[in-house]
């Protein structure tokens, strides 16, 4: 199956890479149809900053911001295009389905708002569940892992038995890059992400994109990662994504279809 070109669609003043881009409902949308048009085979619409330190937003500014998009978004490339929401509140999802969404990709797994998790199985929709120790807020204040790969794949896979438990019937797992992660344990997660499938029996999803650890190794700023992003996203899709989820769905459209075709060979005969 094609790797899952997922468009990254933040409704939010403060988001670490483009938190205030789209200000308007007409802007993100807009914004919405253009990625669509350049491949993306879902579009996840969120309205809460997840960065390290960022104030939590209440349920009722969130769903403000992100059901006019939803929305509209449902009624023009609902047909052909999956909406998501980026959200860990039971209320903001249960709002986003009855607008159109038929995906909730919570950060926490359910673990903040376990009621999230039934919210979806009500509703028949997919759950993405991420990886995530704490609050957004505090994530990187006290990081420790022995064995990330091993840490984060018990983790999830306590998770995906609550999905299960109360009825989530498709589920995708998220390592959570970035998300309570030092740079070694971003590296590790993704070198290992095969494996880390391979315990969980789901489809994992990866976001890499812009993210802070390829600051770190390129000591650029975030409007300056798109190639270090390149790399990562060709990473995920050779060891074993799923899904990608990015904000320049054009370029990265390109770097997974070449990494995809790569994968592809890896295992075949060789050619003379």
């Amino acid at each position: 199956m094609p790797v899952v070109i997922a468009g990254v669609l933040n409704v939010t003043p403060d988001s670490f890479s483009d938190g205030g881009r789209l200000v308007s409902v007409g802007q993100a949308v807009a914004a919405g149809l253009t990625m669509a048009g350049q491949g993306a085979r879902w579009l996840d619409v969120g309205g809460e900053s997840t960065r390290p330190g960022a104030t939590p937003v209440p349920e009722a500014e969130e769903i403000r911001r992100v059901i006019p998009v939803i929305g509209q978004l449902a009624e023009q490339v609902g047909g052909r295009v999956r909406i998501s929401v980026d959200t860990y509140k039971a209320g903001t999802a249960a709002a986003a389905l009855a607008a159109g969404a038929s995906i909730v990709n919570d950060i926490s797994g359910g673990l903040l708002e376990p009621d999230l998790l039934r919210v979806a199985a009500e509703r028949g929709a997919t759950v993405v569940l991420g990886h995530l120790r704490g609050r957004p807020a505090t994530m990187m204040s006290e990081v420790h892992f022995d064995d990330v790969l091993a840490e984060v794949a018990a983790e999830l896979g306590e998770r995906v038995a609550a999905a299960r438990a109360v009825g989530c019937r498709e589920i995708w797992a998220d390592p959570g890059i970035g998300f309570g992660k030092e740079l070694a344990h971003n590296l590790r997660l993704l070198a290992g992400l095969g494996e880390l499938r391979r315990r969980l029996g789901v489809p994992v999803m990866v976001g890499v994109s812009r993210k802070r650890f390829i600051g770190d190794l390129l000591a650029k700023p975030v409007g300056e990662r798109l190639f270090g992003t390149a790399a990562a996203v060709a990473v995920a899709v050779f060891a074993g994504a799923d899904a990608v989820r990015v904000h320049e769905v054009g370029e990265m459209g390109e770097v997974v279809k070449v990494a995809e075709a790569i994968a592809a060979v890896r295992s075949g005969p060789k050619t003379q």
